[in-house]
């Protein structure tokens, strides 16, 4: 199965259609397919768990050409403090949680990440 994100004005993703793999063998097949069966031009593969062009397509989100990525474009950051990764195309806190196994919490106030007992 497929993922297609239908794009609007300013390329906004206004609706997220799944084709079969034997309909779209190739991400031209693809929107070759959907705009014959719905008359409508403009598609842009994505995945649903965003190995393909950073992030899963969802209806809000934009895809932006020049970083062939689906984000959150006017979403708010979650936290102040967090700034925009290019590479994964997402607000991220300024400092790593920390990967020794525990879970944990951004604390905004402290600037840091506090365990969660």
């Amino acid at each position: 199965m497929k993922y297609f994100a239908k794009l609007g004005l300013n390329s906004k993703v206004v609706a997220v259609h799944t084709v079969h793999d034997n309909d779209a063998p190739t991400e031209e097949a693809g929107i070759e397919f959907l705009n014959k069966i719905t008359n409508y031009p403009f598609w842009k593969e994505g995945s649903k768990d965003g190995s393909l062009r950073k992030n899963g397509a969802a209806v809000g989100m934009i895809y932006d050409e020049d970083r062939d990525a689906f984000y959150w474009k006017n979403k708010p950051k979650e936290n102040t403090s967090f700034i925009f990764d290019e590479t994964l195309c997402a607000w991220v806190p300024p400092i790593s949680m920390p990967d020794d196994g525990k879970k944990y919490i951004w604390n905004e106030s402290t600037k840091s990440w506090d365990e969660i007992v």
